[in-house]
């Protein structure tokens, strides 16, 4: 079984410092507290493993290849979290206050690679219209699944990833619901060096679009584990 890497357990330090299970990555020119905020209120009330959830700010400062809006976390670890089977969770929510922009693509807990991943709002590349509500699990581009992002519901999840056999599939509930399978296991490039694994925010720009309102994103029950996937939202035991 693999170290679990408990986001409560993090300390955070300057972008290059490998201190902690995760290295504050992509950020903004502000002070720390300005992006990446720890508290026990930010945390879902059924994740009993942790202690504390995380507060994740985008906003027009916090900026990464000139216009694209970005914070992120990344682990730190040399546990093989690239081989064998191995299951990626969070927990996520948004409130009313500082709410995530649909009308805006969100790519949201990735890899470099972009082989899988979550999507929130307008898809920049395939859609008409002017936002998007939901919350899209996708794998090389393409939806697999979705849901409606709704404030104040924590919605949980597992990313199921075989790297033997290069698949991956989905494990969702919402709330305190123990994990299920909601997509089955997909065939995906499962392309990744063990370190490059982005807990949190890509904002695309999008043309005609200005708005620079601070968004808030919370996650949850952040480890990573490998062989079977532990289903209970309360956390793994280890």
């Amino acid at each position: 079984m693999l170290t679990k890497h408990l986001l409560s357990q993090a300390i955070f330090g300057a972008v290059a410092s490998a201190v902690g299970p995760f290295q504050y990555y992509i950020h903004g020119t502000g002070d720390l507290t300005n992006y990446v905020n720890l508290s026990p209120d930010f945390k879902n009330p059924a994740d009993t493993a942790s202690t504390q959830g995380v507060k994740i700010t985008l906003d027009a400062t916090a900026k990464w290849n000139s216009d694209m809006w970005q914070t992120g976390l990344i682990p730190q670890t040399k546990a093989a979290i690239n081989s064998g089977r191995v299951g990626y969770h969070f927990s996520m929510k948004r409130t009313e206050l500082n709410p995530p922009n649909a009308e805006y693509e969100h790519q949201v807990n990735f890899f470099e690679s972009h082989f899988t991943k979550m999507k929130y709002g307008w898809v920049v590349h395939g859609e008409q219209g002017t936002s998007n509500p939901n919350l899209q699990w996708m794998i090389g581009g393409q939806g697999k699944w979705k849901t409606e992002f709704t404030p104040d519901a924590w919605y949980n999840f597992a990313y199921d990833i075989d790297f033997g056999t290069q698949t991956v599939d989905l494990y969702a509930s919402t709330g305190a619901d123990p994990l299920k399978v909601v997509v089955p296991p997909q065939s995906a490039s499962t392309s990744l060096n063990g370190a490059d694994w982005h807990l949190g925010v890509l904002r695309l720009p999008r043309g005609g679009s200005s708005d620079t309102a601070p968004e808030d994103w919370y996650f949850s029950g952040v480890y990573v584990e490998s062989g079977e996937i532990t289903t209970s939202i309360s956390g793994p035991s280890a």
